[in-house]
């Protein structure tokens, strides 16, 4: 098979993101699920073709596609042209793990929030965070952004994105 196969890209692509769902779908079962003997009928299927026409909808129309919203957390395709956030923003409740899927975005991550204030429970924003760090996303690239740090997303050109958000309690 030759390196410029494009079905062969394609599913390299899609390949990160399944495996991140799937590891995290054993850390998002509730305690009571494992101990089940009789296995969970309750899943998802994404075919990398109904990726590639998610992908190919996102790049004509830039926005947002839920995958997945579920009490336990999201999954959203999202493509954005020259976008920047005002603020950086901070979740009590919930991860953030993001794969570039295609482009470049930069994001100013951590540092000590100031004039914070919640938009609602367990969720933040402050126009500026003292000592953040810059870090600059490309095409593969992969980060997870634990609940409570702050967070800022700027993009210059296009960038689109696969964000899986667990949600809930931090212990497991």
């Amino acid at each position: 098979m030759s390196h410029s196969d494009p079905s062969r890209r394609d599913f390299l692509r899609v390949v990160p993101a399944a495996a991140a769902a799937v590891a995290l779908s054993d850390v998002l079962q509730p305690a009571e699920a494992t101990a089940q003997t009789a296995p969970a009928s309750n899943f998802t299927v994404f075919t990398a073709q109904e990726i590639q026409d998610d992908l190919k909808a996102l790049a004509a129309a830039p926005g947002n596609k839920s995958l997945v919203d579920s009490k336990n957390f999201v999954a959203v395709l999202t493509t954005e042209t020259a976008k920047s956030a005002k603020e950086f923003e901070w979740h009590e409740g919930r991860d953030h793990i993001f794969q570039i899927l295609d482009g470049s975005t930069v994001y100013q991550l951590g540092g000590t929030p100031k004039n914070a204030h919640s938009t609602k429970p367990g969720e933040w924003l402050a126009p500026e965070s003292a000592d953040a760090k810059t870090v600059t996303l490309n095409k593969g690239d992969f980060i997870v952004i634990p609940r409570g740090t702050p967070h800022k997303r700027s993009t210059a050109g296009t960038v689109t994105l696969l964000l899986i958000s667990p949600m809930g309690s931090a212990s497991v």
